[in-house]
C-alpha cells in the first residue's frame, strides 16, 4: 500500500494517447472501457458526486495533447480534482524519434501543467512505461533503451513537481505479452483491470491486490500456429501502421474524446 493518501478527489481529468483512452479493453457503449474508467468507477463509490472527464485520443504525440488537450482540461480544474497526464510513447516508437526533441518537450509539458494546477491545489499524476516488451526483437531492443531514458526522465519530474507515479517496472505488474491485445501494443481487457488495481492502490483506495500475482506458466505454442499468428498480425497492424507513417496520418487524426466534459460518474447517473 502506498505510504500516501490521496482519495479525496471529487473530479478526475484524463489526458494522453491510446493507452488512457482505453484500447484495447472491452467496449461499453462503443467505448473502450480502459484503466481510466475502471479507477473512475471506484472513485465514484467512494466519494459523494464524483465527475470524469477523459479527453485522450488515440495515436497522439506529446505536443497535440498539450495543445488540444490541456488548455480544456485547464478550464474543468477545481482543488480537489487529480489531472493524469501520459504522453511521449506514441513519440518514443517513431522512427525519427529525436530524444534531444521529445524529453524536452515532455519536461515542459510536464513542468507547465504542474504549474497551472499547483495555482487551483491540484494534482498532477504520470505513468512510466514498461521497459521489458518484445526484448527478444531489434525494435523491442531500440524501444526498450528509448523507454529508460524516458522513464527516467518521469521519475525525475515526479519528484520535481510532486506529481503522483505510477511506476510500470517496480515488479507489481508482471511483465506477460498475454496482458496485451493482438497487436502487442495496447493492452487488453485484463491489462486495464491491473494497470487500474495499481493505480487505485497507489491514490490509497481500494484494489485487488491479486494483480501483482503472475499468470500460470503459459503452454508451448504449435510453432506453426506461431507463424501464421506472426503473419497476421504484420498483415493486420504492422503494415497498416507503417502506411500511416508514410502517409502522416495517425489512427486519432478526426477522432473526439470520448468524455471531453467533466460528467456524473458512473455514465447511468447521467441517463
Amino acid at each position: 500500500m502506498s505510504e500516501n493518501k490521496f482519495n479525496f478527489f471529487r473530479n478526475f481529468i484524463v489526458l494522453g494517447d491510446s493507452f488512457s483512452e482505453g484500447m484495447t479493453d472491452e467496449l461499453i457503449d462503443g467505448k473502450f472501457r480502459g484503466w481510466a474508467d475502471r479507477v473512475a468507477d471506484v472513485m465514484a463509490s467512494q466519494i459523494d458526486g464524483f465527475r470524469y472527464a477523459n479527453l485522450a485520443v488515440r495515436g497522439k504525440l506529446i505536443h497535440q495533447v498539450v495543445t488540444d488537450q490541456v488548455p480544456a482540461a485547464l478550464q474543468l480544474i477545481t482543488s480537489d480534482t487529480l489531472v493524469s497526464f501520459h504522453a511521449g510513447a506514441n513519440d518514443v516508437i517513431r522512427p525519427k524519434y529525436n530524444p534531444e526533441i521529445t524529453l524536452p518537450e515532455y519536461a515542459k509539458a510536464v513542468r507547465d501543467l504542474s504549474a497551472e494546477l499547483k495555482k487551483y491545489g491540484a494534482q498532477l499524476m504520470l505513468f512510466t512505461v514498461q521497459e521489458s516488451a518484445a526484448a527478444n526483437t531489434k525494435a523491442g531492443v531500440i524501444w526498450n533503451q528509448r523507454f529508460k531514458d524516458f522513464n527516467n526522465q518521469v521519475r525525475k519530474l515526479a519528484a520535481e513537481t510532486g506529481a503522483i507515479i505510477n511506476e510500470a517496472n517496480d515488479g507489481r505488474y508482471p511483465n506477460d505479452i498475454r496482458f496485451l491485445a493482438f497487436d502487442r501494443l495496447h493492452l487488453n481487457p485484463e491489462g486495464h483491470y491491473r494497470v487500474a488495481q495499481g493505480v487505485l492502490e497507489n491514490l490509497g483506495l481500494p484494489f485487488d491486490p491479486g494483480y501483482k500475482i503472475p499468470l500460470p506458466p503459459a503452454p508451448k505454442e504449435n510453432p506453426i500456429k506461431k507463424k501464421i499468428t506472426n503473419a497476421l498480425w504484420i498483415a493486420t497492424f504492422v503494415i497498416p501502421w507503417i502506411i500511416r507513417r508514410l502517409r502522416g496520418k495517425s489512427s486519432g487524426d478526426g477522432r473526439e474524446a470520448k468524455y471531453p466534459r467533466l460528467i456524473s460518474w458512473p455514465i447511468s447517473d447521467n441517463r
